[in-house]
């Protein structure tokens, strides 16, 4: 009892005690749960319907869909190709997640009807590939399918074209797994389309606003002859325009707005100077016949020299454009190209006319070493040219010596070309039909022999030396350091502003930046730029930091605003502006409406300050916004009010439009010629319908989706 008395005395500090070991177990539970999510958080580049992506999966998708999307358009900027890929990511995700509720799914029989028909969507794949049926111009699917069978085989058998079938192996494997997005994408379009359904008398009225024209005389007042100090816009009038606007800015992500001055780095007339003496003395090199590779390699040039013929389709517009009229032998250069500030010296080596599509098969033979090789091959050349069995000469060798087709698109726009490769193109251009060639290459020797060759078209061997016109080190650092010298004394966006002008510079705003741009709008290569904006306070300023397509741009910013995702606030610039636009509009309304209030004629609106539309405006109907030429302004409600007004009769009350306040008289109306189909009719003003509904049902789908975009910290 002693003993229990004596730790009741201790019942408070006991409590305490234990109270600790709990917290300490417990919050060590809680630290260990902390650290995993910590760790989860730094791999998730995003969320989509509470689902996280993590980097790898996004990153994998991402440089997929950049490499293949680049295959068909290799000008593509790449930036732009991450933000599609990323738009492209999300929308598949949000589709898919409504499909699978709704049971909506693609089958494997679906995508080979759509091949097998040479469906319109696969044009781009068709064109990029060469895959082009010559009758229908559409893609082939009988060309792909061998190209398909072939991929293995070739592949193994035939190095010097390995690289080139795996990469058109994943673009083609790219563009199916895209081809079955797309109709997953149209099928829930479509459902959605058919929920909206219209009627007969829907369909007669859209028939009838199609046919019925008017020809009028039109006298307007347009919002400019209005002073903006004539009118006077009160915080109740905002306020109340603002609501009547609201869902027009609903954003569906947080939202900053920064200042910002921004600088490019550019090359000096010294740097111009010593860029063009070093491209003359290349030209010079060419001019002497010397070996265009080197000079090419030598010069620094972006454009690697192929050593093989290519069609036009293989150049910039600005090389294109100058080697249909140059020589053969002709040297140009050094000259400027603005499009894509370069300086280029140019050699047309050979122009030559040459099939774009060559069917061919080959036999590979590798010896032990370099005499076993030649005297086999040899041995192989001789039985076919002797009219040998090719393929089962070449299964003697393990080999199939199955037909291929090899388009100039598989190779045209290479970085870069082997030797060997460059060799066997070569031959395969020019070699006739049923010719066998013995090409020996750096490993064995290949046998090829042609068997078709299709579309003839002007193939052109040039020499390029492509050169940006850039800053050297010493301008770099100049302008570097003027910069920071401006902004180390105009640490306040008030100091920045006040003296931006006196020192060069001008002071840039980005009113509406988003994670999910993935970048400062209008700036290339600007993600560590974003990832300040959205860690800044309000009114922080930014270090210098370097953005730029290449690098070679200085920026430094001020975070001035931060709005919470929904609705944007009045207070935002941007809203405010578009609201007090919306009501100066209505307010020089107002007062022009009152100032044509009695108007009877064509003739009193005249006198009242009214321009008059010389000739009129003819065929108007209510199916389509009239276009004012005079004052570059379409305006529905002025169709409409016209289809509503007699013929000969003029308007009841001056018409409110988009850009000036309208006063007409109807002079002509007529019904054009054509057959009423109400079940047409009917379709086509349900699809019209739905166009708006579809937009409307994304936008919502998209911000139920509670998407976020994490990117900027990782890419």
């Amino acid at each position: 009892m002693a003993a229990l008395g004596k730790i009741r005395s201790y019942g408070t500090f006991l409590i305490i005690i234990i109270g600790l070991g709990l917290f300490g177990f417990i919050g060590g539970d809680m630290f260990r749960s902390c650290e995993t999510t910590g760790r989860m958080s730094s791999t998730r580049v995003g969320q989509v319907l509470g689902d996280n992506i993590g980097v790898e999966e996004y990153q994998n998708y991402q440089t997929e869909f950049v490499e293949c999307t680049k295959m068909g358009n290799q000008q593509a900027d790449e930036d732009q190709l991450r933000q599609q890929a990323w738009q492209s990511f999300v929308q598949n995700k949000i589709i898919e997640n409504e499909a699978n509720e709704l049971g909506l799914a693609v089958t494997n029989d679906e995508i080979k009807n759509l091949m097998n028909q040479g469906s319109p969507m696969l044009s781009e794949l068709a064109n990029s590939t060469g895959l082009v049926n010559e009758q229908t111009g559409r893609f082939d699917k009988a060309k792909y399918d061998q190209f398909v069978n072939d991929y293995s085989t070739q592949v193994k058998a035939n190095p010097q074209l390995a690289e080139y079938y795996d990469k058109m192996y994943k673009f083609f494997q790219f563009k199916v797994k895209q081809f079955r997005e797309q109709l997953l994408a149209r099928k829930y379009q479509s459902l959605l389309q058919n929920a909206i359904l219209s009627n007969p008398v829907e369909a007669k009225f859209a028939f009838d606003s199609e046919k019925q024209e008017s020809d009028i005389q039109l006298a307007y007042l347009d919002y400019n002859s209005v002073n903006d100090k004539d009118v006077k816009v009160s915080d109740a009038d905002l306020k109340d325009k603002y609501e009547k606007m609201k869902q027009t800015f609903k954003s569906p992500e947080e939202v900053r707005a920064i200042k910002y001055i921004l600088v490019k780095k550019v090359a000096s007339e010294a740097d111009r100077n010593a860029l063009t003496k070093a491209l003359t003395k290349c030209a010079d090199q060419l001019k002497e016949g010397a070996e265009p590779e080197k000079v090419v390699r030598e010069g620094q040039s972006t454009i690697s020299y192929l050593g093989v013929p290519v069609t036009r389709k293989a150049f910039s517009s600005d090389i294109a454009n100058r080697i249909d009229s140059m020589a053969v032998g002709a040297v140009i250069g050094p000259v400027e190209s603005q499009m894509d500030n370069t300086m280029n010296v140019v050699k047309l080596l050979a122009k030559n006319n040459l099939p774009d599509s060559v069917e061919y098969r080959v036999v590979q033979v590798v010896g032990k070493d370099n005499a076993e090789t030649l005297t086999k091959a040899d041995s192989v050349y001789k039985a076919l040219s002797n009219g040998g069995d090719f393929e089962a000469i070449a299964k003697n060798y393990g080999q199939t010596g199955e037909k291929s087709w090899l388009t100039t698109a598989q190779y045209e726009r290479a970085s870069n070309m082997s030797k060997d490769n460059a060799l066997v193109f070569n031959a395969l251009n020019t070699m006739a039909v049923n010719e066998v060639k013995n090409i020996p290459l750096t490993q064995g020797s290949l046998i090829v022999q042609v068997t078709d060759r299709k579309a003839m078209t002007t193939k052109y061997d040039v020499a390029i030396i492509k050169r940006d016109i850039t800053y050297s080190s010493a301008t770099s650092d100049e302008i570097s350091n003027k910069f920071n010298q401006f902004v180390a004394g105009h640490q306040t966006l008030e100091a920045m502003e006040k003296d931006a002008a006196k020192s060069g510079y001008q002071v840039l705003e980005s009113k509406r930046i988003t994670t999910s741009q993935g970048l400062i709008p209008g700036i290339a290569n600007s993600r560590d730029a974003l990832k300040w904006v959205f860690e800044a306070d309000k009114n922080d300023m930014s270090a210098v930091m370097n953005c730029g397509a290449s690098r070679d741009e200085l920026i430094v910013m001020v975070l001035t605003d931060i709005y919470p995702k929904g609705f944007m606030s009045l207070d935002n610039p941007e809203v405010k502006d578009m609201v007090q636009q919306e009501v100066m509009r209505d307010k020089k309304a107002e007062l022009l409406l009152a100032k044509l209030k009695d108007v009877k004629s064509i003739e009193a609106a005249k006198a009242k300050g009214a321009k008059v539309v010389e000739d009129g405006v003819k065929q108007i109907t209510l199916a389509s916004p009239v276009f004012i030429t005079a004052i570059q302004a379409s305006e529905p409600a002025l169709s409409g009010a016209v289809a509503a007004t007699e013929k000969g009769k003029v308007s009841s009350k001056p018409v409110k439009g988009n850009s000036a306040v309208y006063v007409f008289k109807v002079d002509d109306r007529r019904t054009t010629e054509g057959q009423f189909d109400a079940k047409e009719y009917a379709g086509r003003t349900a699809q019209g319908d739905a166009q708006s509904v579809l937009q409307t049902v994304f936008m919502d789908l998209y911000y139920n989706a509670e998407v976020k975009d994490n990117r900027y910290l990782f890419f």
